[in-house]
Order: structure tokens, then C-alpha cells, then sequence
């Protein structure tokens, strides 16, 4: 017997996680030095979370602690082996400590096969990799082979999107101040896609919403498996801006029928950096190519 886990930056509800019977270790963000746990939209908490974007807050995001990680493992290392999936290092280095507590429990459960996997993955793009390996584990999959699927395909998982807004990039650092400032006043709508090693890579500076979108599609087109034939998941997060993802969601099922596309809601520690009005699509392609 073996558990799947994963982090709270998949970005997929709690309920569903636990039909698919996934455990997630979450992440936090602070405001004004208060903790607020990501709880997967198991409460009103992202409404909360938007409210205080809206109120001027800055939230802030911490790394997972070698503790919480092995007070997490713990008891899924129990019951038997375990696969964590973890959220790219490219965004957070919570996966150095991932690892470091699994060599420390390796210890304390010397019988037991402990993998973590830095995914190189983040948001839907992250949510839409663990369900993949959850398909294949209800397949029969033993952990080994999930393990090595992992290694081998963790970089065809692409993320393109695009942001109404360079204020967030600005707070984390992403991009400058000036360049944020003048892309505010000129409306520019960046689009972003993620290399072979999950870092953010702009690919386009479009000085409207509507041409952010037409590239973010043309982008789709260049990269996703079988072309209009994909049968694969496709899925979109968004940051408090369903209107637009239901309206590329739309027009992505005209151009690929037969691919599972769903919506999902972008959680707080993803849109704490991102802010309102991010679209993401993430789907399979062929390996991600390194940054230039």
C-alpha cells in the first residue's frame, strides 16, 4: 500500500482531493502578521482572501518547515509507502525541506519507500500532474512506476497565462517597479509560460487583454499534444476572473472537442503573487524547452 500526496498549490478543492483520496500539506499566507491557512476553498477563506487584496493588504508567503512536513508524512508513512508531490522549486523552496524530512523519517521507518518529486509544476498545471498520477495509481500502478512516470514526464506539463495587472510581479519581485508602472498606464497584459525547470519565462507584452488571449491560444496551438485531436486534460485556473476563463474555456473546446477542459479557482498563496485578473492554461505537451 501506497499514499499520493501533494501541496495545497495544486490548486484543486479539498473535496475533490478527497475523492480521489489525496492528502495535502498546506501552505499559509500572512497579512498584517496573521496566519491564514490555504484551506482549498473548504471555506469562505479565498473570498477572504480577495476582500483583503481589495482592501489594499499585502499578503505575504513562507516556506513549509521541515517540522510540518514530517508531522504530515508521519502518518501516512503508517499506513505504508508514500509519493509527495511537490510544488516546483523554481517558486518556493519548501521542497529542500520536503526532503530533507523524508530522509529524516527514512529513519524512523527504515522499511518503508519515501519519493518526493519537485514537480518543476505550480497551480492547475500542478493540480492537473497529481491527478494524472492519481488516474494512473487507480490503475494499478505500483509506486515505483508512478515514481519513474514522474521523473520522465514532469516537464511536459505546460503553463501558459497571462495577467491584467503587473502590480503582484512588482511585490515579489518578478519585475521591476519602473517596468510594472508602465505597463499598468499602457495596459500591457503580459504572457507567461514556465521553462523545463517550472521558472516564469514572458513570452509576450500585449497591449490588450484580447491579443494576451489571442497569443495565449496561439501558444496552445504550437505546443499541445496531437493538435486539434488532443484528448487529454486541459484546464484553466483563474484569480477571481471567471468571466474570462469561461470565455477562453469556450473557445478552447471549439478548437479542441475532445479535451477534458474544467475551470478551477486560483488559491491564495498562487494569487497572492499573481493578484486578480491571471488566467492559466495547463496541458501535455512535448518537453518543455530551457530558458535562452
Amino acid at each position: 500500500m501506497f499514499t499520493l500526496s501533494c501541496e495545497s498549490t495544486v490548486d484543486l478543492n479539498l473535496h475533490y482531493l478527497n475523492k480521489r483520496q489525496i492528502p495535502a500539506i498546506s501552505y499559509c499566507y500572512t497579512v498584517d502578521g496573521k496566519d491564514y491557512p490555504d484551506d482549498m476553498r473548504a471555506s469562505n477563506g479565498l473570498a477572504l482572501f480577495y476582500n483583503q487584496l481589495g482592501s489594499g493588504k499585502q499578503p505575504t508567503t513562507s516556506l513549509i518547515n521541515v517540522e510540518r512536513y514530517k508531522e504530515f508524512f508521519r502518518p501516512l508513512l503508517q499506513k505504508g509507502d508514500l509519493l509527495h508531490l511537490a510544488f516546483s522549486s523554481a517558486l518556493s523552496n519548501s521542497v529542500v525541506n520536503a526532503l530533507k524530512a523524508a530522509d529524516e523519517l527514512q529513519e524512523e521507518f527504515p522499511q518503508r519507500k519515501i519519493y518526493v518529486v519537485d514537480t518543476t509544476c505550480a497551480c492547475v498545471g500542478f493540480g492537473m500532474f497529481v491527478d494524472c498520477l492519481a488516474d494512473l495509481r487507480d490503475e494499478g500502478k505500483t509506486i515505483d512506476e508512478l515514481h519513474r512516470f514522474a521523473l520522465e514526464n514532469r516537464t511536459k506539463v505546460h503553463h501558459i497565462f497571462y495577467s491584467t495587472t503587473l502590480t503582484y510581479f512588482r511585490r515579489s519581485g518578478r519585475v521591476s517597479s519602473a517596468a510594472a508602472l508602465i505597463g499598468n498606464i499602457l495596459r500591457i497584459c503580459p504572457v507567461m509560460h514556465t521553462d523545463v525547470n517550472g521558472k516564469i519565462i514572458p513570452i509576450a507584452k500585449s497591449i490588450s487583454e484580447s491579443k494576451a488571449v489571442s497569443r495565449m491560444l496561439e501558444e496552445i496551438g504550437k505546443s499541445i499534444s496531437d493538435g486539434a485531436d488532443y484528448c487529454g486534460k486541459l484546464w484553466l485556473g483563474h484569480s477571481d476572473y471567471i468571466s474570462s476563463a469561461n470565455k477562453i474555456a469556450a473557445q478552447l473546446r471549439t478548437a479542441y472537442p475532445k479535451a477534458d477542459i474544467r475551470i478551477f479557482d486560483i488559491g491564495p498563496v498562487i494569487a497572492a503573487h499573481c493578484g486578480p485578473g491571471t488566467v492559466f492554461a495547463c496541458y501535455w505537451g512535448d518537453e518543455r524547452i530551457p530558458a535562452k
